[in-house]
């Protein structure tokens, strides 16, 4: 299959998908219609994270990313791709809609087949948009497996926790791999950001609950910063708390904080804790004021090994509200996936 047959089947996916998000909520459906509303309440069943308005916002960009014209300009500098014709296993995180969908792209647009272990979190929504694919174009069927266990491939993508990181490396450690850490995303705020600015920190942070690696979970603020700026963005997602499970995270922590009698500032649905901490748990952000931002971004470079995004008001920053929109050339922990791939 030529690289332009495998673009033009991509975009018509991005079509679909468009379609189906823009009728989901429309009273007259037609039978294709009714499957993805059904699919999306199944795979809400199956985890209560992905809610119907979480997967709809993830399948929304993905029909962004899959237009015709960003296949194109993700593909061009590669010039010809030829196929490597490589069994590539795939080990998928599941922590929000489709997060795993962008490596197993990479691997059958470039050629090669993808066997895939998907997240038990996300086996409904990926499964039923590569059936899609295959319909679109039977070819790829031949190119994807779903498996329960890794068997007889040439290079492996995994993504995991640091923990299983370290069994990552140590099991597949006999042919090349790519293999993914924790990562979180950081903000830098210098105190001229607008409203707007604010409004697209908020979903920065709060998007998706929160839960993915480009998701903002810690803010770099100016001495005298006045952080009531950034409650009074948060203030639209106040129904964030009525979902069980943050709800359990937001009690859970605010106890835990209380108890060891950690300050906090609060607003019902987010707790902020001063510290140098990248990471924070779900429903919680950290905050650190800083005075010298070259210094800071020193910091930043020394500790990139932990940062997916930085979101802040200039032009090598990610813009806010943006950091949930990564387009095809944003490769997880900035390595050039496709790059890697031709490699082999």
């Amino acid at each position: 299959m030529q690289t332009a047959k495998r673009i033009e089947s991509f975009s018509v996916l991005g079509n679909y998908l468009e379609s189906f998000v823009n009728n989901f909520d429309k009273i007259d459906t037609s039978e294709n219609q009714e499957k993805f509303n059904q699919m999306l309440h199944g795979s809400k069943a199956k985890n209560s994270w992905f809610t119907i308005e979480n997967q709809l916002y993830a399948i929304k960009s993905w029909a962004e990313a899959l237009k015709k014209e960003n296949l194109e300009k993700w593909l061009a500098p590669y010039a010809q791709i030829e196929s490597k014709n490589k069994t590539i296993g795939i080990v998928a995180a599941g922590n929000i809609p489709m997060v795993g969908f962008h490596d197993i792209l990479t691997v059958l647009i470039s050629g090669n087949k993808a066997q895939v272990k998907l997240s038990s979190k996300d086996d409904v929504l990926i499964p039923y948009v590569l059936d899609l694919l295959f319909e679109i174009e039977p070819k790829f069927k031949d190119q994807y497996e779903s498996v329960e266990r890794l068997e007889n491939y040439d290079a492996v993508i995994a993504t995991g926790s640091d923990n299983t990181a370290r069994y990552f490396e140590a099991y597949f450690k006999k042919v090349p791999n790519l293999i993914r850490r924790n990562r979180t995303s950081v903000a830098i705020l210098d105190g001229s950001e607008t409203e707007e600015d604010l409004e697209g920190l908020a979903h920065d942070m709060l998007q998706y609950f929160g839960l993915g690696c480009r998701n903002i979970t810690k803010l770099f603020i100016p001495k005298g910063y006045d952080l009531d700026k950034i409650f009074n963005a948060l203030y639209p997602w106040k129904d964030i708390i009525h979902h069980h499970k943050y709800a359990n995270n937001y009690d859970y922590f605010r106890t835990i904080f209380l108890m060891k009698q950690i300050p906090i500032l609060e607003n019902g649905f987010v707790l902020f804790k001063e510290g140098e901490d990248f990471f924070s748990p779900i429903s919680t952000v950290s905050y650190e004021y800083y005075e010298d931002k070259d210094k800071l971004k020193e910091h930043l470079a020394q500790n990139e090994e932990k940062i997916q995004a930085v979101v802040e008001k200039s032009e090598s920053g990610i813009p806010f509200g943006h950091a949930q929109q990564p387009q095809l050339w944003d490769y997880a922990d900035n390595v050039d996936t496709l790059k890697w791939l031709m490699k082999l």
